[in-house]
């Protein structure tokens, strides 16, 4: 898996597997978290989520223009890291929401959030371009596939981790003012505090169910229960944050030591200057036009795949929530299936193509992305059928039933596991490989672009996340589901009609 593979690789994968080690720790709970802590709806977290997940991916184009005007790769991925540890540090501060100071305390929040997405803007996209320049060697050049499946495998590590960490520290702390974890709790309580007396006769049973539930006194002041249940719960949740800082500095010494031994683009820049003759930049300019035409047809292709698979931080974390029996694992620990399948998954997938290869079977990589979007349709039809057959109403309506009907009706831990397989192996056949796509059509000058440009087509797949809650609270679940079926087929069709043109493109600029 290893083998011959260029030296930086490792040490570039390391430092990107402990910046994503943090920034899974805060992705994992995000949504919840904005529930929880100032008792906004679904819909409107999913929102404030769909627009920071965004900004993560469309400011890395920001980042890769600096990147690539100034020709410091290394500085502009330093900084990155440094400005991500300032959005983190601002989150870890635990301040109860309170309706005095929820009109500064949510847009410091927002802020802390929009620093993160700036930093990983400088970082994510540059470090990927560096990675891909070590494939411009031609001793590695037909590595870079598998290159960028063990980058990938890397950034899964810390994803595996992670999800553990906030659930861990959250029922700790619930733990030391004796009280347990239930997901369903929270926005009860801020429901009670906001409308008391008006509140509907089922939500107030389920409320009174839970508080004794978690060990607190149903028969007591509920008032003051709320209060300190949403304080110590949200608590919990800021001090997982700290992780998130530790693993950002982790990440910068982890290059710091070692970014000396990565490419310089600018000496390389430099150097390749001097040998272009006139003739050669307008040959040049012609091939420039054919990748970038390419590079944005896959792009337009992908924002579809983005949408739909990155529902896992949205409908499918609240369907985890709502729908699946998660009584003694927490719904945020589901997202740590996806990591794990890539981790065990990714040696299989090398394998197999390896295995074909030496068949005299080569899959390219845009039927490699063609294939994996329908490996996503296949994934939302199994959830599609199952949500059918088990009768599921929309989340509102389900939410609103009373517990012990709505709890005889939870799925099994299983549903989770074959949906996130299904995903997984769409996702190794679609991101890594996306990754190796980009890095072979970008031109010289434009890596640290270009990578942004992928990121991008992620950021616009991120913006319209909210319709996956939308649908989720307003349809049955099967309808939702079905949706995102449909979207991934027709994605599928349209990159397998662009696939011998691409073969073209690729193989010339190979």
């Amino acid at each position: 898996m290893f083998k011959d593979q260029p030296k930086g690789l490792i040490p570039a994968a390391l430092s990107n597997m402990g910046e994503r080690f943090g920034y899974y720790i805060m992705n994992a709970v995000l949504v919840l978290f904005l529930c929880s802590k100032f008792g906004l709806s679904e819909e409107t977290s999913a929102l404030v989520y769909s627009f920071f997940y965004a900004g993560i991916y469309l400011l890395s184009l920001v980042g890769g223009v600096i990147a690539d005007r100034t020709q410091n790769y290394k500085g502009t991925i330093i900084s990155g890291l440094i400005v991500m540890t300032c959005g983190y540090c601002l989150l870890s501060i635990p301040i109860l929401s309170t309706a005095d100071n929820i009109s500064w305390l949510l847009p410091l929040t927002c802020f802390a959030l929009f620093l993160i997405a700036f930093g990983n803007g400088l970082f994510k996209g540059n470090l990927q371009a560096i990675v891909g320049q070590l494939y411009d060697n031609p001793k590695y050049a037909d590595k870079r596939d598998s290159g960028f499946q063990i980058f990938y495998v890397f950034i899964n590590v810390g994803g595996l981790i992670a999800p553990f960490v906030a659930p861990m520290l959250r029922s700790w702390w619930l733990g030391v003012h004796n009280f347990t974890y239930n997901a369903k709790l929270p926005a009860l309580c801020h429901e009670y505090l906001s409308v008391t007396d008006n509140m509907s006769m089922e939500n107030a049973n389920n409320l009174y169910a839970l508080i004794s539930e978690v060990g607190g006194d149903a028969a007591g002041n509920i008032q003051a229960f709320c209060t300190e249940y949403l304080e110590v719960f949200n608590t919990g949740i800021h001090y997982s944050f700290i992780a998130s800082v530790a693993a950002m500095c982790i990440s910068l010494c982890i290059f710091m030591i070692f970014k000396n031994g990565l490419p310089n683009p600018s000496a390389k820049a430099k150097t390749a200057s001097v040998k272009i003759s006139d003739e050669e930049r307008a040959k040049m300019a012609k091939e420039i036009k054919q990748r970038m035409l390419a590079l944005f047809a896959v792009l337009g292709v992908v924002i579809f795949f983005w949408f739909s698979f990155h529902q896992n931080g949205t409908s499918l974390s609240l369907f985890a929530r709502d729908f699946v029996d998660t009584s003694t694992i927490a719904p945020e620990i589901w997202q740590a299936v996806n990591p794990c399948f890539v981790i065990i998954l990714t040696p299989v997938v090398m394998g197999l193509f390896a295995a074909l290869s030496a068949r005299g079977i080569e899959i390219s990589t845009p039927k490699k992305i063609a294939i994996g979007m329908g490996l996503a349709g296949l994934a939302f039809l199994f959830l599609a059928v199952y949500s059918n057959i088990a009768g599921y109403p929309s989340g509102t309506e389900f939410r609103e039933m009373p517990v012990a009907e709505s709890s005889s009706m939870l799925a099994g831990p299983w549903v989770l596991i074959l949906l996130y397989f299904f995903l997984t192996v769409a996702e190794l056949f679609i991101s890594p490989l996306g990754l190796s796509f980009v890095s072979k059509v970008a031109p010289s000058h434009m890596q640290g672009l270009c990578q942004g440009l992928w990121l991008g087509a992620t950021a616009l797949g991120n913006l319209l996340l909210w319709i996956g809650p939308l649908m989720y609270n307003a349809w049955p679940l099967w309808q939702c589901w079905t949706v995102f079926l449909v979207v991934c087929l027709v994605s599928m069709g349209v990159m397998f009609a662009m696939v011998s043109w691409l073969e073209r493109v690729t193989s010339a600029h190979a």
